[in-house]
């Protein structure tokens, strides 16, 4: 399947258009290099700013919009019982890339009790394993580094993992699944 696009979709500074899985005319959807829970995926403007209160009305509409629809499929195709939505509005409230961005994550009941609890996924945004920038850099880096001991099994992707992954959820946005 190629790309949903031939014109290139940017998160922040970063070419993610083979990532992306569902477009609207003013936001995109893409599957999470590092994802906190299978399935965790963001949602966000075509237009790259930094804040929510930069983001015009129709983009503001459009991109919670996308958030809900691209919501329901992921608790569908995840068969999760639940959602967190979140978003971090600044650098000073977490935000690791400077574009306004919408986290998806399906949940499960007692999925992260071996975590501490289901609260333990805002530690988990907030800290290093929710650092989508940081991910990002460690890819363009492209150069060896000692892997990091994670004991939870979370890794960092591979780009064809990431576009198996965007191109399965494409196909769950058509509209005669929804």
């Amino acid at each position: 399947m190629p790309p949903l696009t031939s014109k290139p979709v940017y998160f922040g500074t970063y070419l993610v258009t083979s990532s992306v899985f569902h477009l609207t005319p003013l936001s995109f959807a893409i599957v999470n290099l590092k994802p906190i829970l299978p399935g965790h995926v963001l949602v966000s403007p075509r237009r790259v700013v930094p804040r929510l209160s930069d983001l015009s009305h129709d983009e503001v509409v459009d991109l919670f919009l996308t958030v809900q629809k691209v919501g329901r499929m992921i608790e569908r195709v995840y068969k999760a019982s639940s959602l967190n939505i979140a978003m971090q509005d600044g650098a000073d409230a977490g935000q690791s890339v400077p574009h306004v961005h919408t986290h998806i994550i399906p949940r499960k009941a007692a999925d992260l009790d071996d975590r501490g609890g289901s609260d333990a996924v805002y530690g988990m945004l907030e800290g290093e394993e929710g650092d989508v920038g940081e991910h990002f850099e460690e890819r363009k880096r492209k150069r060896p580094q000692f892997p990091k001991v994670d004991e939870r099994t979370r890794h960092s992707r591979s780009e064809q993992e990431m576009v198996e992954e965007a191109e399965m959820l494409a196909r769950e946005m058509e509209p005669s699944r929804l």
